[in-house]
């Protein structure tokens, strides 16, 4: 797995956990669950929450603030992982505090590692999706990529560059041949992620291109639809 953020904080594996959460704004009372992710050994990992320390609203947003680092206490690899966050029906989105490192569940024999998928909700449930996809094709070191792509957001890690699309409407030829070329120009593989799909003559295009294109459906579980996704997937199994 790549380098973390120099600000991200690394905290111990442990078991989803829920605290109250009050809404600083509207005063709303909520119970909050904190989400388990697969580590690529195959164990769910959870960021331990502080119930004692006071949800903040999200205002400005950065990159580097998105991710927090998680210890697997299977295998020890340090992930990294969205902060937890609540969004509340007055429409406050809520960071959710973190808790200090704590001591690590007992090792568990390990098996082969499974594929989970995490629901997509936000676009940034849909990113989560398709880092943990590309990790399964072997893609350990995954980050946002410097260059902006023409629509969605932009993956890229040695020998690849993926396209998450989150937009309602469907992908276009365009956009096909967009991510196309800029792989082009880097030498590298690109994957497409789309949570509307794709316009019949954007899989032509990406057929006669041998782009790959996933569908991201409710569950989180990337789906191909067409012939370069299908023998990708089918490699990855």
């Amino acid at each position: 797995m790549g380098a973390l953020p120099r600000d991200a904080v690394v905290r111990e594996w442990a078991m989803p956990e829920s605290v109250p959460v009050r809404c600083p704004a509207c005063r709303r009372a909520h119970r909050y669950t904190a989400p388990s992710y697969p580590c690529p050994c195959g164990a769910p990992v959870a960021p331990p929450l502080d119930p004692d320390a006071v949800p903040v609203p999200v205002g400005h947003r950065a990159w580097r603030e998105e991710w927090v680092a998680v210890r697997c206490g299977r295998c020890g690899r340090d992930g990294e992982w969205p902060r937890p966050e609540l969004g509340c029906p007055c429409g406050t989105v809520l960071r959710i505090p973190v808790a200090g490192p704590r001591t690590a569940a007992p090792a568990a024999p390990a098996g082969r590692p499974a594929f989970r998928s995490v629901p997509v909700r936000p676009a940034r449930d849909a990113v989560t999706a398709a880092v943990l996809y590309l990790r399964r094709l072997g893609h350990e070191d995954v980050r946002r990529a410097d260059r902006r792509l023409p629509a969605g957001i932009g993956l890229t890690g040695p020998g690849v560059l993926a396209l998450v699309d989150p937009s309602a409407r469907p992908a276009t030829p365009r956009d096909v041949e967009c991510l196309w070329l800029t792989a082009m120009t880097e030498s590298v593989r690109c994957l497409y992620f789309s949570l509307a799909g794709y316009a019949e003559d954007a899989r032509a295009r990406a057929d006669a291109l041998d782009v790959p294109l996933f569908l991201l459906g409710p569950a989180g579980v990337p789906r191909p639809v067409n012939g370069p996704a299908e023998a990708l997937d089918a490699d990855a199994a």
